[in-house]
């Protein structure tokens, strides 16, 4: 193989790395969105049949829907990380695991604060 072949060669593979590691992002952004999804449900069920008795019943179904939110949430991040560490940027600035675990952090925080409230009401 020519210097000229080899070099269009590598600058394929990092493209073709560039390209997973964005579309890795679009995952997670959209496995983040499947789980305030599962926040959406448990609200609205609550909401719906939260004058349920017993009414400890509507609030543990809620709360099912509000774990898999949280577990939703941290697979997307344990995978985006898997995908970052395996792989590395080259013409592009993407995510890190910093930024990852950030969202999954205040995510959780958040889904976490949304159940205290569902039982407080």
């Amino acid at each position: 193989m020519s210097d000229k072949s080899e070099e269009l060669s590598k600058q394929r593979t990092e493209w073709s790395e560039d390209r997973t590691l964005m579309s890795s992002e679009r995952s997670f952004s959209s496995w983040v969105g499947t789980g305030l999804g599962c926040v959406g449900v448990a609200i609205g069920f609550n909401a719906v049949f939260g004058e349920l008795s017993p009414t400890w019943l509507p609030k543990v179904v809620a709360s099912l829907f509000l774990l898999a939110g949280l577990i939703f949430v941290w697979s997307a991040r344990n995978r985006a990380c898997a995908t970052r560490d395996r792989l590395s940027e080259n013409d592009t600035d993407t995510g890190g695991r910093l930024s990852f675990s950030l969202i999954a952090l205040l995510l959780s925080f958040s889904i976490i604060a949304t159940g205290v409230v569902l039982w407080k009401i």
